[in-house]
């Protein structure tokens, strides 16, 4: 079994791979040329007509450069899009990790003539701005200007602006790509076979432990050998966030991303203090489950995804995981299941398993003027199907915001995961429902803990990680052996008293795309299954029109902001007894399985 695929993985030669042709027909097709050479020409005329003459522009001539500057924005979108799904595909072909990079400095250089806009837009005395949004014209973009304000004590001068954008095509892009290319060209060798990454990461969930324990050590054993290079790349990058963060007068190192995310600091706080406070509520007391039910004194890291026994966990085949995820979505409501058809019906999904394709999964929204496409690596076990549940609910999101208009139909990161923890639960619920078995439906209960023990548990650990690793980052360079002895410190106060870690474990921080890509992001894992879980339980209380509003919601996009967007259920995520409820549905599931067992 080549690459480690499973029986329905390979049944399927029929797993569905993407066209990017709704982008653009190829990398050296005469449309994409054309797209580069219509912006670069637009930008310069842009810069040319608007440039330095905003404040004397009434609200409706204002509306229309906010108009001109959106449509040059999503065609570099759209090019970047191309390219950057391109390189997830095959990140091993050095033509596409050549093309990549290309578009990244043509797109920079395009683009670093409009920054001027949203620089002098914020330059706009407030009340100025408010008059101006009197007309209705200009008022359609409050909410893409009120969000944009929210970096005005963060921005810096224009030749500095400009500067730290056209570097960043040599910066954190550059080092990201480096993280990237490594991790697809590793192969880990277990049982006779050279796998890459991601198919030994599914040998974790083997329902052999010998088979796990190997996966396990051997993973180790590869990212050791390569844990110097890893180093470098997080030292370098974290570095870097902390010049730029201080030249920002940020006043911590997730500052950013919460201001990115919408999300007061003191939000993220109450959640992060709520989850730690309930380790013991939650993951530890599950564990010490766990591996009693494994038969085993103390569990090591390559049992924590093991299946239970009694957990065959069979293969499902592509049809039938696309069949359980559409059922699910239709019997909540039958638009979300049209659209999520879509993606089925169109090529717009890659879930096949091939070397130099980027691990794990993601939506991505591309732009409004074509659709969203999805990646999964998909090996037929029931996780997989969970997976396309999760992801399928971004696609939807994107969809339905799509008539928000590029600059608005994105979602803040801790809004982005509702759909898609909303669309795993709706999956889970309706699985479980159909479940008569009381050994299976323990078994389903148990994953589902797991899965959200990972997402809320496991992504607050990662976000401490990156939290003392920045912060010790700021006192000077911090050696691999350092890392490792942070990343096993989170470890062992998140998952408890039933882990006896070894010491290859230490390195297991190395391949995690987020602390590289994306810093800080993985808080909004945890914020959006603790929203969802809220959310469900309105929707499980009878709540009246409470689909057509969850469709406002996703159709709302980036327009409103979590207060905004929850209201209507009567939910508010600045109140700590959120959190609460959001805790209590895991913990409930654990008071289900304890009297079970």
């Amino acid at each position: 079994m080549p690459d480690g695929h499973t029986g329905a993985a390979r049944s399927g030669a029929d797993l569905p791979t993407w066209d990017l042709a709704d982008l653009y027909p190829g990398p050296d097709s005469p449309e994409l040329a054309a797209a580069l050479d219509g912006a670069e020409q637009a930008a310069k005329d842009f810069a040319t007509a608007h440039a330095g003459r905003l404040a004397a522009m009434p609200g409706r001539e204002l509306a229309a450069a906010i108009a001109g500057y959106e449509g040059i924005e999503e065609v570099l979108g759209r090019v970047m899009s191309y390219a950057q799904l391109l390189f997830s595909g095959d990140s091993n072909d050095p033509a596409i990790g050549r093309f990549y990079q290309s578009m990244n400095e043509r797109v920079t250089a395009i683009s670093s003539r409009l920054i001027f806009f949203v620089l002098e837009l914020n330059r706009l005395d407030d009340a100025v701005l408010e008059q101006k949004l009197a007309d209705p014209a200009l008022a359609r973009w409050r909410p893409w200007l009120r969000d944009l304000r929210v970096f005005r004590p963060h921005q810096l001068s224009d030749e500095l602006e400009k500067l730290l954008h056209e570097k960043e095509v040599a910066g954190r892009t550059a080092w990201s790509r480096l993280f990237d290319e490594t991790i697809a060209a590793l192969r880990v060798p277990v049982g006779g076979e050279e796998l890459t990454v991601s198919a030994v990461l599914n040998k974790l969930s083997d329902k052999d432990r010998a088979v796990r324990e190997a996966a396990g050590r051997a993973i180790g054993e590869v990212f050791s050998k390569n844990v110097r290079l890893f180093a470098l790349i997080t030292n370098t990058l974290a570095k870097d966030k902390e010049i730029v963060d201080t030249w920002r007068h940020y006043p911590r190192p997730a500052s950013a991303r919460n201001r990115a995310n919408m999300v007061e600091d003191e939000v993220v706080d109450a959640l992060v203090a709520a989850v730690t406070s309930d380790y013991p509520r939650l993951a530890h007391r599950y564990y010490l489950m766990k591996a009693k039910w494994l038969g085993l004194d103390k569990l090591q890291h390559w049992d924590r995804n093991a299946p239970l026994p009694g957990d065959d966990d069979r293969d499902v085949s592509w049809p039938e995981a696309k069949q359980r995820v559409l059922d699910a979505y239709g019997a909540f409501s039958p638009e979300l299941a049209e659209v999520g058809g879509r993606f089925f019906e169109r090529p717009w999904i890659d879930a096949a398993l091939r070397p130099g394709k980027a691990g794990g999964a993601f939506a991505h929204p591309t732009v409004p003027s074509a659709h969203p496409y999805l990646l999964l690596n998909y090996h037929g076990r029931t996780r997989d199907v969970m997976t396309l549940a999760h992801e399928l609910g971004h696609g939807v999101h994107q969809v339905l915001a799509a008539d928000q208009g590029y600059l608005m139909a994105g979602t803040p990161l801790t809004l982005a995961e509702t759909a898609s923890v909303f669309g795993e639960m709706l999956t889970f619920r309706a699985l479980l429902d159909a479940e008569k078995d009381p050994a299976r439906r323990r078994i389903m209960l148990a994953g589902k803990v797991e899965d959200m023990l990972n997402t809320v548990v496991r992504q607050i650990a990662f976000y401490q990680f990156e939290t003392l690793l920045h912060d010790e980052r700021r006192s000077g360079e911090v050696m691999a052996d350092r890392i490792g002895e942070i990343w096993m410190q989170v470890q062992t106060e998140s998952l408890g008293p039933a882990f006896e870690f070894t010491p290859e474990y230490s390195v297991f921080w190395t391949y995690v795309p987020h602390f590289i890509h994306t810093p800080f992001y993985v808080y909004a894992y945890a914020f959006g299954d603790c929203l969802v879980n809220a959310l469900y339980s309105v929707f499980q209380s009878g709540h009246p029109g409470f689909q057509a509003k969850y469709l406002d919601m996703l159709r709302a996009g980036g327009s409103k902001r979590h207060k905004e967007l929850l209201a209507p259920f009567g939910l508010d995520a600045s109140d700590p007894a959120f959190w609460r409820k959001g805790l209590d549905v895991i913990s409930g599931f654990i008071d289900e399985l304890e009297a079970t067992t």
